[in-house]
């Protein structure tokens, strides 16, 4: 590996982040074409779903210059017929003799198929340059595709004690308008956005996108309630109601069912958990196939107590405002009965540490339940 390639394998990361917002369920790819003398010649990153991959728009920018050249791409080029055409046979008629790749794509459809493929018509492929930094890019891709289960986040918005809201459930505002911005951008990134029906009880919000940064206006809403407490009311169901999805209890309440669907909402009986609340493997399963491979949630403690303890959570966003609620009736920012000892608590490895104006963001993932 040269330190050439892991430079250019940098600015194709770089690249990939434009993708951000518009991209799911794809991953976040970049890619950057050098010439035969070995200049840039052009740049690409993949936008949104359904649109032109990154090696395609590098190639579009220097094809003219690509023969003999190399492609620098942050994840395998696809060797297969999807909503766009393959990238391997693009950049076989384009005559490049050598591409730098990160990782293997996981998905099935691709697992070294496209390495194969270009291997086969005697292009040099160079693999696994900045591959845990490709990798981390799109872990919820990757979380995906492995499990068939979406990728869950928990975001907190919570005093330096730990505190969701104080005693009697206020809770505007604790952190700083530049957290509750970078909180509403998190909502651009995921597909799925997920509250307890306490949060819908105590806030009736609206748990909507507010920046414009994806493409898509459709963020799919889902409540857990276990026995159909949300309101037909509530404010979420004015807007957009096909995108809300409640899950409920079997056996819960048909009338109320019957109240919250003829507004728009789509009910979900699921399983008992054994301690009488929503089994939430099964609302991940529900979710996966339907549109969500990652999930935002937003509360409240219980709903991340749940997630935490059955190990369902990879990782974990938390806004610390510098101040203090303290009370034994204020809401914590994770609930439940807790673990009997530290042992058996869940164990998080810090990923980023920084100030956002006066508050601390802490961002770490699950390592182990």
């Amino acid at each position: 590996m040269t330190d050439r390639w892991v430079a250019l394998m940098r600015q194709a990361l770089e690249l990939a982040e434009r993708g951000r917002y518009g991209t799911s369920p794809n991953p976040m790819v970049g890619a950057v074409l050098l010439s035969r003398n070995g200049d840039v010649v052009g740049t690409g990153a993949h936008l949104r779903c359904g649109g032109p991959h990154a090696e395609i728009f590098a190639l579009q920018e220097g094809a003219a210059q690509a023969a003999g050249g190399t492609m620098v791409v942050t994840l395998e080029p696809c060797v297969h017929q999807g909503r766009t055409p393959p990238c391997v046979g693009a950049i076989l008629a384009a005559g490049i003799a050598r591409v730098v790749i990160g990782p293997r794509d996981p998905n099935p459809l691709v697992n070294g198929s496209g390495v194969e493929a270009l291997r086969t018509a005697g292009v040099e492929v160079v693999e696994g340059v900045e591959e845990e930094a490709c990798r981390q890019l799109n872990r919820r891709f990757f979380h995906w595709i492995a499990t068939g289960s979406p990728y869950v986040r928990l975001k907190m918005a919570m005093t330096l004690d730990g505190k969701l809201a104080a005693r009697g459930g206020r809770s505007r505002w604790i952190t700083s308008e530049a957290s509750r911005r970078e909180g509403y951008a998190l909502r651009e990134e995921y597909d799925a956005l997920m509250v307890g029906v306490n949060t819908v009880l105590a806030d009736d919000p609206r748990l909507v996108r507010h920046l414009a940064l994806n493409p898509d206006p459709h963020l799919l809403r889902v409540v857990l309630d276990t026995s159909l407490r949300t309101p037909p009311e509530a404010v979420l169901l004015e807007r957009d109601p096909q995108d809300v999805v409640i899950f409920c209890r079997e056996g819960s309440p048909a009338d109320r069912r019957k109240e919250l669907e003829g507004r728009g909402a789509t009910v979900v009986e699921v399983g008992d958990d054994g301690r009488g609340q929503c089994d939430l493997r099964q609302v991940l399963r529900w979710l996966a196939p339907h549109g969500a491979s990652s999930v935002l949630v937003e509360g409240g403690g219980e709903v991340h107590w749940s997630l935490l303890r059955e190990g369902l959570a990879q990782s974990v966003h938390a806004f610390v405002a510098p101040l203090v609620l303290g009370g034994r009736e204020a809401t914590p920012a994770v609930g439940g009965a807790g673990f009997a000892s530290p042992q058996e608590g869940v164990r998080l490895r810090f990923v980023e540490v920084r100030r956002l104006e006066e508050d601390l963001v802490l961002i770490a993932e699950v390592e182990r339940v």
